[in-house]
């Protein structure tokens, strides 16, 4: 099988002069060299095709693929992520992860809250601020945590984004809508543990890899699990993974999340608990960080006992039963 893989390589766009932060979510040669390295163990032959630009001129020549594997995370846009699978779809390649609809919704975060709050899951109460709008006290009041609402990788925040009075609320919502020019989610803050919910498969299928609990130094407690935490986790971050009755309540959110939205193949769901100790969703995320070192979900893996071949294996495992089943994509 011929598979083809899509990514944004991170350095292309430093040195088309976006700056660190804008390309946080871009991929580092390791990291495709690793999936390319997990690929090859399973016998599949591969096709490095790069950046949507690419895969537009590639698709053009008349090139095809058995299956992408894409990690293309985009630039430009609330849909970017969803840029690349609505190509594959006008030309009926199938290919790993969720459909555009799936990652055009979870990339804006309120609009995904919208939809979980329908479905009965717990969500810190929000609101969403837009450039021109009156910045006002919400009606479930503070704290607060501000950030942008369509951002991964944590950007946009830090120790601005947990907020006290209205003078901070304004000042961060402010700081956000001019630095990412999108609008901004204010949500209740929730005082409790941090975790994440590995995920894999599709459907009645997808099953919970493990969860991990994300514990901050207490120096770097404002900060949040921000950015510049996330690409300093040796120093600031412990990865704990839970057990028990937790493990339990944070698999079933995050499953019900999981199908509820029609995720497919692999991602993560983050939870928070309230004060009452319930597990509350935060974020899903459908095209997950593979980095096999730094990334959120493959560190998730290696602590439950799970190789980096072996969770690259049960994405393409589940994006084939797509292909076999005869589902159109």
């Amino acid at each position: 099988m011929r598979i083809g893989i899509t990514f944004d390589l991170r350095r292309e766009y430093l040195n088309a002069g976006y700056s660190k932060e804008e390309t946080a979510e871009l991929d580092e040669p390791e990291t495709i060299e690793a999936l390319e390295e997990a690929l090859h163990a399973f016998g599949y032959e591969t096709v490095r095709i790069g950046n949507i630009k690419n895969l537009v001129r590639q698709l053009a020549e008349g090139q095809r693929w058995d299956l992408v594997f894409n990690i293309a995370e985009g630039l430009h846009g609330l849909s970017r992520e969803a840029q690349v699978p609505a190509l594959l779809d006008a030309y009926a390649i199938p290919y790993t992860f969720s459909d555009p609809l799936v990652l055009a919704l979870a990339l804006h975060k309120a609009a995904t809250k919208r939809i979980i709050r329908d479905m009965g899951i717990a969500t810190p109460q929000f609101e969403v601020f837009q450039r021109g709008d009156t910045i006002e006290v919400c009606e479930f009041g503070f704290p607060m945590f501000v950030k942008p609402v369509a951002e991964g990788s944590s950007k946009g925040i830090g120790r601005h984004s947990a907020v006290q009075t209205q003078a901070e609320l304004q000042e961060a919502c402010l700081l956000l809508l001019a630095n990412f020019d999108q609008p901004v989610l204010v949500e209740q803050y929730l005082p409790g543990r941090e975790f994440t919910v590995g995920i894999a498969g599709t459907g009645n299928e997808a099953r919970a890899l493990g969860v991990m609990e994300i514990l901050l130094n207490e120096a770097d407690w404002a900060e949040g699990y921000s950015y510049q935490t996330k690409i300093n986790y040796l120093e600031k971050v412990k990865y704990s993974l839970v057990t028990g009755e937790l493990r339990e309540q944070c698999t079933a959110v995050a499953l019900q999340v999981w199908r509820g939205l029609g995720c497919r193949d692999g991602g993560r769901i983050d939870l928070k608990m309230d004060a009452e100790g319930i597990p509350n969703f935060l974020e899903v995320n459908p095209l997950a960080g593979l980095n096999p070192h730094y990334s959120d979900l493959p560190i998730l893996c290696q602590l439950n006992g799970i190789s980096y071949q072996a969770l690259i294996g049960m994405i393409v495992d589940s994006a084939l039963k797509k292909i076999d089943s005869g589902v159109t994509l």
